[in-house]
């Protein structure tokens, strides 16, 4: 493997030479509203092949130029520049401003709390829309993000939307979602399902991924940081895009945008959508996926802009969910295809696992510049959800009859037999559905102030409103007339058909009111920032099911926690080439739903409360015209983590109790950096090193039903294990090198180690009271991966076009990328997914 990747990377470096003969002509691209360098713009001398992309920094550098020039500078979201100017040597342009023709964009970065370099003291790291455009492919927002310090991202079964991703070490429970500044977590638990948002990749102006405690001045759980999405706005200048993809397995996508710019009368439109299908690269892993998104805004006057925005990405696909040992994947025909999640019914495909969801989301956002001093932006939004995810009824997939052997499909025919062997037409076997309907308001305002020359204040309000609607849906009866249930007390004998609800039913209640203030102090090299949240979360209960209708306990009180944030940081520029920063903080957060109801009914946990979070963080940053580095060394501690038990109390019935006071500690040190030599070459690279572990043990730990004690004591023997469920090594290198202005080819090798499995801290108790320590989670094998990218710009008759190539897992490499620990803490006992292995996508998008 290393020496395939050596000979990849000499063969991409081999392109580098040494800077041609004549004249040099350089700049810097300087956003004209923020002051900020440009990356990625388009320097080209036009009528020849020379050219330069800016770097991060906005510098660019043109070797070889020398006579009566043009250069045309372009970038999207910019006014296109040319500039001519007479070159007999070298030449230096100097600062070039380059004017944002997106409306309202600054604002919406006001609400979405975007950092920025050398000034915000957080760690960041942020992906523009030309680089999602050459990234994407057939990849989701996690692994857009794979080769960022602090990330771990898998596909996990490898389905559509399927994707995961884990910062620090902590999964999207604890890591703060944020689109347009709008919280995209689940009220209840705080999940990320990111299938809700697979096709928005192509209305996405940037990505910026803030590790640790971040920007964001909402009360948001960033535990493990803040992933901060920020979808296209409106142009101001008219145009728009269409484009055309495949790939393996079938992949097929066709997407348009466009936009009518800013008319006299200040109105401005933008439309896009797509159509995304496929087989999947797993067996049974079909998919569907649409995406629209739409803007209209209105300039009303110097000082007001009105802007709605609306998008969603409805989508279906096939599932893979089993996990098994490894032995079951290595004796499958394809290890990282197979799938036994899915059969075949008159010919066709049946997904007995598969997920299906629309979340769109809609926001009225007004943006008032009230004085020089003193601005207003406010957004109303709204977002409703429908759907779920499928799964099996009286019958196992593990067990389920096959067509032909253990590794090809589920026998659905043999399945319609077992139902059609009950007389009455019931069902013995089917098909079902767990959904999670929600409706969800809120609104986001935020005030900024600039008090003085140095110092500005921002104050905010967050108020959120969700229902969530949970319940079990028949989906196919497999040739039955009706399954029967007993689960609802209200009908306690009931014919189930298609549609019908069953098995559960309840309401999910979540009022959140937040509030939040910030100073800002910047002078000289100097930058700063204090800020406090407050929030208040209140859950309700309604269960249909297991009350009767007559019942007051039907519906509970609300239950209510406060939790709050502190935090401050200071970033100061030593010299133009060195800066450093250091950022601290404290938050606690309220219990997520399932810990405040226990035993999946009404009951309240009398011990339900806040989860306390610490953290601390250093900074160091080098910037130069050739070379820029960050160093960051963070410390996180979590106190009192939340963990739910069930236990068999003295009648043999199960309770559910919450155990409290366990800590973990997730501390490390990340680097990253960009070399750029030259106008043609292009250097990234990061490395991070974790050490995220439990802390403590609990010792003679007894759970009491009221005064009654239920079961043995025990003792949670846990003090020194790894955390799972992410790669606490990753490194990455990115190469990128122009064979030519317009053609762009680039390599991504990415490298992880110390990936424990996933485990379940209570699996580690015991009742042989003051024994040993468990024993650590299972190892997974040390994996690397190598992407390869193409990029060709090129004219379509009067049109500008561009050629996209992708291949993922270049080298076909086998790993396991997920998995979960066993009984025995070793591989044969760990249950796992196969990663997929090579694929590829290719498309042409041509701008008009």
């Amino acid at each position: 493997m290393r020496k395939q990747l050596l000979v990849l990377m000499t063969f991409v470096l081999s392109f580098a030479t040494a800077f041609a003969q004549g004249g040099v002509v350089q700049g810097r691209l300087l956003d004209a509203e923020t002051g900020e360098g440009v990356f990625g713009a388009s320097v080209l001398v036009v009528g020849t092949t020379k050219g330069a992309v800016s770097d991060v920094d906005g510098r660019f550098r043109i070797a070889n130029v020398s006579g009566n020039v043009t250069f045309r500078i372009s970038y999207i979201g910019y006014d296109q520049i040319t500039i001519e100017r007479s070159v007999s040597g070298d030449v230096d342009l100097g600062d070039i401003q380059m004017q944002p023709n997106v409306i309202a964009l600054d604002q919406i970065e006001v609400i979405a709390s975007v950092a920025e370099e050398r000034k915000t003291p957080v760690a960041i790291s942020t992906i523009k829309s030309v680089q999602i455009v050459e990234r994407a492919s057939n990849q989701e927002f996690p692994e857009l993000l794979k080769s960022t310090p602090g990330v771990y991202a898998t596909k996990a079964g490898g389905g559509y939307g399927d994707s995961r991703i884990n910062l620090r070490g902590f999964n999207s429970e604890n890591v703060a979602v944020l689109i347009n500044g709008v919280p995209v977590n689940d009220m209840e638990n705080g999940r990320v399902y990111w299938s809700n948002w697979a096709g928005l990749t192509d209305v996405t102006q940037s990505m910026q991924v803030q590790r640790g405690l971040g920007a964001s001045k909402v009360a948001v759980p960033s535990i493990g940081g803040t992933i901060n999405i920020l979808t296209k706005t409106t142009d101001a200048e008219k145009g728009g895009n269409v484009a055309v993809y495949t790939g393996n397995n079938g992949y097929s996508k066709a997407s348009f945008a466009l936009s009518t710019g800013l008319s006299e009368d200040g109105w401005a439109v933008s439309l896009s959508g797509a159509k995304i299908t496929g087989d999947g690269y797993v067996d049974g892993t079909w998919f569907e996926g649409y995406n629209y998104f739409f803007n209209v805004t209105k300039q009303i006057n110097d000082n007001h802009i009105l802007s709605l925005t609306g998008f969603g990405a409805p989508q279906k696909h096939g599932q893979r969910q089993s996990r098994a040992s490894i032995q079951y994947w290595r004796d499958a025909p394809e290890p990282t295809r197979f799938n036994p999640d899915y059969g075949i019914l008159n010919g066709e495909i049946l997904s007995v696992e598969d997920n299906f969801y629309h979340k769109p989301q809609f926001s009225l956002n007004h943006y008032w510049t009230i004085n020089d001093k003193s601005e207003l932006s406010t957004a109303v939004y709204a977002s409703t959800g429908t759907g779920g995810g499928g799964g099996n009824l009286g019958f196992s997939n593990a067990t389920a009859p096959r067509i032909a052997g253990t590794y090809s499909p589920i026998d659905f025919e043999a399945l319609i037999a077992e139902n059609e062997m009950n007389a009455d037409g019931s069902a013995s076997v089917a098909l079902r559905a767990s959904r999670n309907d929600h409706e969800w308001f809120g609104a986001l305002s935020t005030y900024s102030n600039e008090l003085n020359n140095n110092l500005t204040l921002l104050v905010g309000l967050d108020l959120r409103s969700y229902k969530g609607f949970h319940f079990r849906e028949i989906t196919n009866l497999l040739g039955a007339e009706y399954y029967l249930d007993d689960s609802d007390v209200n009908q306690p004998v009931k014919a189930v058909r298609v549609g019908d609800k069953y098995d559960y039913y309840n309401i999910g209640y979540v009022n959140w009111i937040g509030g939040f203030g910030q100073l800002e102090y910047t002078k000289d090299k100097l930058s700063a920032f204090a800020s406090a949240a407050i929030s208040n979360t209140g859950y309700k209960r309604e269960d249909l099911f297991n009350y009767l209708d007559s019942d007051p306990n039907q519906i509970t009180d609300w239950q209510n926690f406060l939790g709050y944030q502190i935090k401050g940081g200071v970033n100061y520029n030593l010299t133009a080439n060195h800066n450093v920063f250091a950022n601290i903080g404290y938050f606690e957060k309220a219990p997520i739903f399932d810990n405040v109801f226990l035993n999946f009914v009404n009951d309240i946990n009398p011990d339900a409360e806040n989860e306390k979070i610490g953290s601390i963080e250093l900074g160091y940053g080098y910037r130069s015209r050739t070379f820029n580095a960050n160093v960051n060394i963070y410390r996180t501690q979590w106190k009192d983590r939340a963990f739910i038990r069930t236990i068999p109390n003295n009648t043999g019935d199960d309770i559910v109790a919450n155990l409290k006071g366990v800590n973990a500690l997730h501390q490390g040190i990340e680097v990253d950096f960009v070399y750029k030599p030259n106008t043609k070459l292009n250097i990234q690279g990061m490395a991070s090193l974790g050490d995220w572990e439990w802390q403590n043990d609990l010792t003679n730990v007894q759970i009491f039903n009221g005064q009654v004690a239920v079961g043995n004591p025990f003792d949670l023997r846990i003090a020194g294990l790894k955390v799972g469920d992410a790669a606490q090594t990753t490194a990455a290198i990115t190469v990128e090198y122009f064979i030519v202005p317009d053609v762009k080819i680039s390599v991504d090798a990415n490298y992880f180690a110390d990936l424990y499995a996933n485990f379940d801290p209570l699996s580690r108790s015991t009742t042989d009271l003051g024994g040993a320590t468990g024993p650590q989670p299972w190892k997974v094998p040390d994996y690397s991966t190598v992407d390869l990218r193409m990029k060709y710009d090129f004219k379509f008759g009067n049109f500008d076009a561009t050629l996209f190539g992708n291949v993922n897992n270049v080298f076909d490499t086998e790993y396991i990328a997920d998995a979960n620990d066993g009984s025995g803490s070793n591989a044969a006992s760990a249950s796992v997914w196969y990663a997929l292995g090579r694929t590829w996508t290719g498309g042409v998008r041509i701008n008009f």
